[in-house]
């Protein structure tokens, strides 16, 4: 275990695999495309359940074009009945509160869930694509970190990357951080992800040294989670949306997340 680890997180520094959080964000964008119920972010993730994830991630955003607010507190209700099962809410906590969105801290606040993870994205960007600068951000992000805290959430924050110093982050309270890893996917499909995988690990190790735990995210998939994981170590939790929802219109719901949970058991 590396020195400096907070006690609230010692016990995810030996998990038995890393987790698998399912992003259920892709069903609402297909629902709200065509307005009505269809498909069920609900139904999706009673079957991701029983296909054995662990988690469950959502990011409601103002703009409301996935996942919303309403979806968060059915999607917590149900989780009541899988105590084991981790709901993380991803958002931007700085994006200002409108009709039918509360803002990312009354929504977390009502529904408390085990971790929120917390995120730069901006209506005008269509997914997330960059991580904190946590010297920059950090003075802004300390309250938010501090009442999320208070609220027993667990808070992960979004970075790039390349960072190699993370002792003012773990100063700031936070438990862990996600690495942002498109461009690991983007370098992976064109062939040689040796430096954006080296980039990867050193940017785990550091967070690791500084007492922070390590998740990771964004477009992953069952080709290249595999060569991630091994290169990348101890990595706590993966959250995995579109490529999985992608897969699943192929093979199935169930059968696609048992698969990645195979990839993830066999590292």
């Amino acid at each position: 275990m590396p020195d400096g680890v907070r006690e609230s997180e010692q016990s995810d520094f030996a998990p038995s695999m890393t987790s698998l959080s399912v992003n259920l964000n892709k069903f609402a964008v297909l629902r709200n495309s065509r307005g009505g119920a269809q498909p069920d972010p609900l139904v999706a993730a009673r079957c991701v359940i029983a296909a054995g994830a662990h988690g469950i991630t959502v990011h409601p955003r103002p703009d409301q074009r996935h996942i919303r607010a309403d979806d968060v507190r059915a999607l917590a209700l149900l989780l009541r009945e899988h105590p084991r099962i981790e709901l993380n809410i991803e958002g931007n906590p700085f994006a200002p509160a409108q009709e039918g969105y509360p803002g990312l801290l009354e929504i977390v606040r009502e529904v408390r869930p085990h971790q929120c993870t917390l995120v730069p994205d901006s209506d005008s960007q269509l997914t997330s694509d960059h991580g904190f600068d946590l010297d920059h951000h950090g003075p802004r992000l300390a309250p938010v970190v501090a009442a999320l805290r208070a609220l027993g959430v667990r808070v992960s924050v979004f970075v790039d990357a390349g960072r190699e110093s993370f002792d003012a982050a773990a100063n700031l309270g936070i438990d862990r951080v996600e690495i942002y890893t498109g461009p690991f996917a983007q370098a992976f499909r064109s062939g040689d992800a040796s430096a954006s995988l080296a980039e990867c690990a050193r940017t785990a190790r550091a967070a690791q040294d500084a007492g922070l735990g390590v998740n990771a995210g964004h477009d992953l998939d069952q080709r290249n989670l595999a060569p991630f994981l091994a290169a990348v170590p101890d990595i706590l939790e993966v959250s995995i949306g579109h490529a999985l929802i992608a897969e699943s219109l192929y093979a199935g719901l169930d059968p696609t997340v048992r698969n990645y949970l195979s990839v993830i058991d066999r590292v």
